[in-house]
C-alpha cells in the first residue's frame, strides 16, 4: 500500500511540475517578449515584479516533486558509515524534521495571506497587483508540500517497520558521491 501511495505521489507532482513548467515557460515567452519591445522603444512592464511572483509559486509547488525525486541536498555524512537499519533511521529523521519545518512554514504563512485578504492589500508598485492573488498559490504551494512530505513520511515509516529497508532508501534516502559514479 506504501509503495502505491508513494507511486501516485509521484505521478501527481510530475504533473504539478510540467504544469510549474509551461508557467515558467510562459514567464520567459513574456520577459523575452519585453526584451524585445524595449528594443523597439515601447515596454509591456512589470516583467520584473511578474517574474518574482512566478519564481516565488514554482518554487513552493516544485519542492515536493523535488522531495520525491530525491532532488534535495542532504549531508550524508554519518549516514554512508552504518547499516541499513540505521540509514533508514537517519532518512526518516531527515524526513521529520523536513515535514515539521515545511509544515510551520506553511502554517506561519496563513496569517499573511489571511491579513492581505482582510486589508486587500496591493503591492507597493506601479502595478498594485493584490497580493492575495499571489500569495494565495504561494501559500498553496507549501501546504502541498508539507501534505506531500508528510505522507511520504507515513509511507516510508510503514516499510521501515516492515523491514523493507532497500524501498525506504529508495524512496526517501539520497545519492551518495559512489551512487553518482555509477
Amino acid at each position: 500500500m506504501a509503495e502505491t501511495v508513494l507511486i501516485n505521489l509521484k505521478l501527481l507532482n510530475r504533473w504539478v511540475a510540467i504544469l510549474i513548467g509551461i508557467g515558467l515557460m510562459g514567464c520567459a515567452a513574456f520577459v523575452l517578449a519585453d526584451i524585445i519591445l524595449r528594443q523597439l522603444g515601447s515596454s509591456l512592464g512589470g516583467t520584473d515584479e511578474i517574474s518574482g511572483y512566478v519564481m516565488a509559486i514554482a518554487t513552493s509547488w516544485g519542492m515536493a516533486y523535488a522531495l520525491l525525486e530525491m532532488g534535495h541536498v542532504r549531508i550524508d555524512l554519518l549516514r554512508g558509515r552504518v547499516g541499513k537499519l540505521w540509514r533508514s533511521i537517519l532518512d526518516l529523521a531527515s524526513l521529520l524534521i523536513l515535514s515539521g519545518t515545511v509544515s510551520l512554514i506553511a502554517l506561519k504563512g496563513w496569517p499573511v495571506l489571511e491579513r492581505s485578504l482582510a486589508n486587500s492589500s496591493r503591492a507597493n508598485t506601479p502595478l498594485e497587483t493584490p497580493l492575495a492573488l499571489v500569495q494565495g498559490p504561494w501559500l498553496a504551494g507549501w501546504v502541498w508540500f508539507a501534505l506531500v512530505s508528510w505522507v511520504t513520511f507515513v509511507c516510508a515509516l510503514m516499510l521501515v517497520m516492515q523491514g523493507r529497508f532497500e524501498t525506504s532508501e529508495a524512496t526517501i534516502g539520497t545519492f551518495g558521491e559512489e551512487d553518482l559514479a555509477k
